[in-house]
């Protein structure tokens, strides 16, 4: 991201009027609203009710929002539907509109409750992007005009997961799209707050549905909260989270239809000393492929995975075993089970090349992982995980760890009982 971006604070005005002065010392906040949140027109104006409540305190707000819930979905499906090979760049303009369409009508919904407001798209702003179309990256936000709207006190309503690529074309940025625009808006901005309000009042120890007893988080931690992501938690994207730890946007995680306190997501240096395990996150849609008895010789496996990068296949858990004569290896990876028969196209298309003796894929694994700063300074979380996992008959087919995060693949028909363990033996349900 340009310093556009990152760097640009609060302008510097002369000759302030009394209003624009009691609003230099009040919040700045950008407020995300998720597809949820707008999917219909009593809902757009509940998030208007929000958005002047903020207003109301005073607050410069720039507000952020999805399209309608199931908008996308049917926008896709039209433009696969006309030509399932498709010019991405037309792509983006037809998926593109859903956004358009709510920036419009919470801008009339606020007009219509006293709220000055103005409607702002990804290009007029700019959101400047590269031209990778449908999963564009952001170089940098040109807030120059948004600034001067907010120190007059109006509402900015901007469409998110949109931007303009350098040759002026409109651009969308993939899944989570709306919460980068937000973060990335929010630091550009130098805002006090990104309020991310979706259909669930927080980051909890895990999954509610799953374990009952799962408890809500006051605060987390942003590389605690880039794990849990990471593993399958989806109260917030990735990619918006490593943005806001980046940049140092204060983060918090609020429900659009209730009052109750959120998740702040905070750095780790404002939790001092505390050290814990913050929480247990899985992911269904898992799957895994071995490749038995290949050569043990340098370039194997990057050969192996330079193939799948080539054709976009993200690869995640990685485990090399050489064979006792040092002459063969084994080596199985997981991916996300939708990649899993386009792997094995490549990985067959080039058997003669890679030289090994068999492929055996899995598509029905699961991704189960405990997550917390405890594991910089405690010892012996990785054996209560394993013996408790052990204990319940469950086999470990991949482990991965990295400084605080340890994931297992496992059969995805144990994940259920795998999570609802580890939440009861680390006493995730108890403050």
């Amino acid at each position: 991201m340009t310093a556009a971006c990152s760097s640009v604070g609060r302008p510097k005005l002369k000759k302030l009027s009394p209003a624009q002065n009691n609003r230099l010392i009040m919040a700045r906040i950008v407020q995300k609203f998720g597809g949820t949140s707008v999917a219909e027109l009593d809902r757009i104006r509940a998030v208007a009710q929000r958005v002047k409540a903020e207003v109301d305190a005073g607050n410069q707000v720039a507000v952020v929002v999805s399209a309608m819930s199931g908008t996308t979905n049917q926008l896709v499906k039209w433009a696969t539907d006309i030509g399932p090979v498709h010019d991405a760049r037309e792509y983006d303009v037809i998926v593109a509109t859903g956004e358009q369409v709510t920036v419009g009508l919470l801008a009339i919904a606020l007009q219509n409750i006293g709220v000055d407001a103005r409607s702002w798209l990804g290009w007029q702003i700019a959101l400047q992007t590269d031209d990778i179309h449908s999963s564009a990256r952001i170089k940098g936000i040109d807030v120059a005009q948004i600034e001067d709207r907010l120190m007059q006190g109006q509402v900015a309503v901007v469409a998110g997961f949109q931007g303009i690529s350098p040759g002026g074309r409109v651009t969308t940025l993939g899944r989570g799209g709306s919460d980068t625009s937000a973060v990335a808006l929010a630091a550009a901005l130098n805002a006090d707050r990104c309020d991310i309000y979706t259909d669930v009042d927080g980051v909890y120890t895990t999954d509610p549905r799953i374990m009952p007893k799962a408890r809500k988080l006051d605060q987390i931690t942003f590389e605690e909260m880039l794990e849990m992501a990471s593993a399958g938690a989806k109260v917030l994207q990735t990619r918006s989270v490593a943005m806001a730890m980046r940049h140092k946007v204060h983060l918090q995680v609020l429900s659009s239809f209730s009052d109750e306190p959120g998740t702040l997501v905070i750095d780790e240096d404002d939790v001092m000393e505390e050290q814990k395990i913050s929480g247990i996150a899985y992911s269904r849609d898992e799957a895994k492929v071995t490749l038995v008895s290949l050569p043990d010789q340098p370039g194997i496996a990057a050969t192996v995975f330079g193939t799948l990068a080539e054709h976009h296949i993200n690869v995640d858990m990685i485990v090399q075993s050489a064979s006792a004569d040092k002459q063969n290896t084994d080596i199985t990876f997981s991916l996300g089970a939708l990649d899993l028969d386009k792997a094995v196209d490549c990985l067959e298309a080039i058997k003669n090349k890679l030289g090994y003796q068999a492929l055996v894929a899995d598509p029905d694994m699961a991704k189960v992982s405990v997550i917390g700063t405890a594991m910089r300074s405690q010892p012996g979380i990785a054996r209560t995980m394993f013996s408790v996992l052990a204990e319940k008959g469950i086999n470990l087919h991949v482990i991965s760890t990295s400084e605080i995060k340890i994931s297992v693949l496992i059969d995805s028909d144990y994940t259920e009982l795998a999570v609802r363990s580890l939440h009861d033996v680390f006493g995730l349900e108890t403050a």
